[in-house]
């Protein structure tokens, strides 16, 4: 289990970042620091003037498909601080989008991979869990924002469906040589550019109605103002962001986004941090969502330097691996006794990994000995991270297989050159999965019948 390869999974998928973005990437998240749901809801189902638009391989996609899932993305793109295309453009990116996915799920399902509903409702859990609320709740505000609780059930399946392709299909073309990791660390090496970094935002939402009148709007940007004034002042930003942000999660996060890669995040957003310093606080900036107040709360390089302090996990885990005499469903069943029996104080945790783990850390009671950031999957990478010392997560399904993950402690350490180059190889290696998949999805667009009707409306 202990692989390098990075997996880009559901639960730990990154905010949006376009249309373009791999089809298996895209973030499952409701909208990043989301604003209530406009009021325009998505069609919740099929429409009289519904027509077909396009046929691929003899599957439809109608000017329904086309109309709802630009309305989703129109959600998450607004939410996201980032401007939708003109409406011809964006219409066009879309069904381009859904003619790619039709071709990737048929190939899916020309090669037999399936998707137990175990794996859907880990996705739901995990995903409720990123947002910081529970599954009844994620579906209350997906019921808001104009789908159906079984339609995003479905809309789960199909991205796990193409994420476990994509592993099948793309992964195996990817190679790191010594000679292009070696070239890679030379560039880096003087970079200072903000994509050189890590950002950790706190992010606090002053919602705008759609419908604003200019004095609505005047008023909510004193507010941002009076917010970011308190902000540079010292006082506590997560208080502030309890008592004032209007975004999704502000109440249980404190206003914090997550670190995440600086050009991941949307480029207005981007553009206000750029030139801050941890602490730093940013003039309000305006979106069609309202005004945004961002924080650094934590400015790190991606690629740590040797000699730089990093914090490293201590980690134990039991993979249990589904096949004809276990389905994934009975893997995540079992793990979850298991960790009922450990925290009961039944069972010890070494000695059920030594018993039933299947990997090579089961003869050392599942240990994975101490572990740099990017040492793992990031579904599992993920769970870890969430964990205190002593605490086991719940179960998790990477491409490995079912996993129950324990943390037994953290320390700072300093990176060796040698956990340095590790840390980098990962990082590339995701860099060229990037790029290898865009290229394997049109070879797929590629080979597939695709016949266009009528213009999506």
């Amino acid at each position: 289990m202990n692989s390098r390869a990075p997996l880009l999974a559901l639960a730990c998928a990154t905010l949006i970042s376009g249309l373009h973005a791999p089809a298996a990437a895209q973030s499952l998240r409701l909208p990043f620091a989301a604003a209530p749901a406009p009021a325009r809801a998505v069609p919740a189902g099929p429409r009289a003037a519904d027509y077909i638009v396009a046929v691929v391989n003899s599957e439809p996609i109608t000017n329904n498909e086309v109309r709802m899932r630009m309305a989703r993305f129109e959600q998450q793109l607004v939410a996201a601080g980032q401007e939708i295309p003109p409406r011809p453009v964006f219409m066009q990116q879309v069904l381009e989008r859904l003619i790619a996915e039709k071709a990737q799920l048929q190939l899916a399902r020309e090669n037999n991979l399936r998707i137990e509903e175990s794996a859907i409702d880990l996705a739901e859990q995990n995903i409720a869990r990123s947002n910081q609320m529970d599954v009844t709740e994620l579906r209350r505000q997906i019921v808001l924002e104009g789908m159906t609780v079984a339609g995003y059930r479905e809309d789960l399946r199909n991205q796990l469906l193409l994420t476990r392709l994509r592993e099948r299909e793309v992964e195996p073309r990817i190679r790191i040589s010594d000679l292009e990791l070696d070239q890679f660390l030379r560039e880096q090496q003087g970079r200072t550019d903000i994509s050189a970094f890590d950002l950790n935002l706190g992010h606090i939402l002053v919602a705008v109605p759609e419908t604003a009148t200019p004095a609505q709007v005047a008023t909510a940007r004193e507010k941002a103002l009076r917010v970011m004034q308190r902000a540079r002042a010292g006082e506590d930003y997560a208080k502030l962001a309890r008592e004032n942000s209007d975004a999704s999660g502000a109440a249980t996060s404190g206003g914090l986004t997550g670190r995440r890669p600086a050009d991941s995040l949307p480029p207005i957003f981007l553009q206000a941090v750029q030139a801050l310093p941890e602490g730093g606080v940013a003039d309000p900036i305006r979106t069609t969502a309202g005004f945004h107040i961002l924080k650094v709360v934590e400015k790190k390089r991606n690629i740590a330097l040797p000699g730089a302090t990093v914090e490293q996990s201590r980690a134990r885990h039991i993979l249990l691996r589904p096949g004809p005499q276990l389905t994934e469903a009975q893997a995540v069943a079992r793990l979850a006794d298991f960790k009922k029996r450990v925290e009961a104080g039944q069972a010890d945790f070494a000695q059920l990994a030594r018993d039933f783990s299947q990997d090579a850390s089961a003869r050392a009671g599942g240990e994975l000995g101490w572990t740099s950031p990017g040492s793992f999957v990031p579904e599992f990478e993920e769970a870890l991270n969430q964990l205190k010392p002593g605490q086991i997560s719940s179960p998790l399904i990477s491409r490995f297989g079912v996993h129950l993950v324990q943390l037994m402690e953290r320390r700072q350490a300093t990176l060796t050159q040698r956990e340095q180059r590790d840390m980098v190889r990962s990082a590339l290696r995701e860099k060229k999965l990037d790029e290898a998949y865009a290229q394997w999805t049109q070879e797929v667009r590629g080979r597939a019948f695709v016949e266009m009707r009528d213009a999506p409306q």
